[in-house]
């Protein structure tokens, strides 16, 4: 008997490029010996049903779509007794996460991954009573994803982001926060905040830091404190980009575990989706929680 495979994708994600690759794909899937059961998602948390409620019975969940709809994907399995592999083609206008994981851009490619790859343990993000792969973040930008239109960024792809993204400079707010990991307790305003685990962010990379793993049960933190005038604020962005400057309003260290507390619900972003608002987040490290298909070495 053939393994039974649950293919979960966003017919809408990345330019809508599924549809001219789906048979393609399905038919590697099954040449490889696999069943195959489609689910086409119609709206936001329908990846998180289905995986929930379909996944019994499965030897594999493999999902296609943007960042979201693997994070979707993720948080109905973190919801399971049962954590089935993962595999990914990605479909989104970043892809951040499969980047991160090597996993080829090109669809038909990726699908010969998930059936001919290896399975990775990757750390998986808790968040209070939710789940994230590879970024929680809050303040300036972090609405980028979730408030640009689907069509926008089929359109313009990355460049979406940095156009919505320039729109709210004149509106930068700041956030008084009290943050606590182990013995450190950090206070103060901030622009924003960012708890990662990921090579890259909004298609970024290096912006995470360095000697970054996937599996080592650790965050990474990045902290920006409000700047006092454009000359800080303008040395906050050289650092950002170049890792070989400092900025005292950058706070940059590694954790498995962080509370961020706030007077007032703070608006927080998951994955490039809206994680909701918050006055307490408790962000846990699930170290090697969730078996990912990757490519073979």
């Amino acid at each position: 008997m053939g393994q039974k495979m649950l293919f979960v994708y966003n017919p809408r994600a990345g330019k809508a490029q599924i549809r001219s690759n789906l048979l393609d794909i399905i038919d590697i899937f099954v040449k490889a010996g696999y069943e195959v059961t489609a689910y086409p998602t119609q709206a936001a948390g329908d990846a998180i049903k289905a995986v929930k409620t379909r996944h019994s019975g499965y030897d594999i969940v493999v999902c296609s779509g943007g960042d979201g709809t693997l994070d979707e994907v993720v948080s109905g399995m973190m919801q399971c007794d049962e954590k089935l592999p993962i595999g990914y083609i990605p479909a989104g206008s970043t892809n951040d996460f499969a980047n991160s994981l090597k996993i080829p851009k090109s669809m038909i490619k990726a699908a010969d991954v998930v059936v001919g790859g290896k399975n990775f343990a990757c750390d998986i993000g808790a968040f209070n009573n939710d789940s994230f792969i590879y970024v929680a973040a809050f303040g300036i930008f972090t609405d980028v994803s979730y408030e640009t239109k689907q069509d926008i960024k089929n359109v313009l792809g990355h460049a979406a982001y940095l156009v919505e993204g320039v729109k709210r400079l004149p509106s930068v707010r700041s956030y008084p926060l009290k943050i606590t990991s182990g013995e450190q307790v950090i206070e103060g305003e901030f622009l924003y905040g960012m708890i990662t685990n990921s090579y890259s962010v909004g298609g970024f990379r290096g912006i995470t830091g360095q000697d970054i793993l996937l599996d080592d049960g650790l965050f990474e933190v990045t902290l920006i404190r409000k700047p006092s005038n454009p000359v800080d604020l303008n040395n906050i962005i050289v650092a950002l980009v170049d890792k070989r400057v400092k900025s005292e309003h950058i706070h940059t260290f590694k954790t498995s575990r962080l509370i961020v507390e706030s007077e007032t619900p703070l608006s927080w972003t998951l994955d490039g989706e809206f994680g909701g608002d918050h006055c307490k987040a408790v962000i846990e490290n699930r170290q090697r929680v969730l078996d990912i298909r990757v490519p073979a070495e």
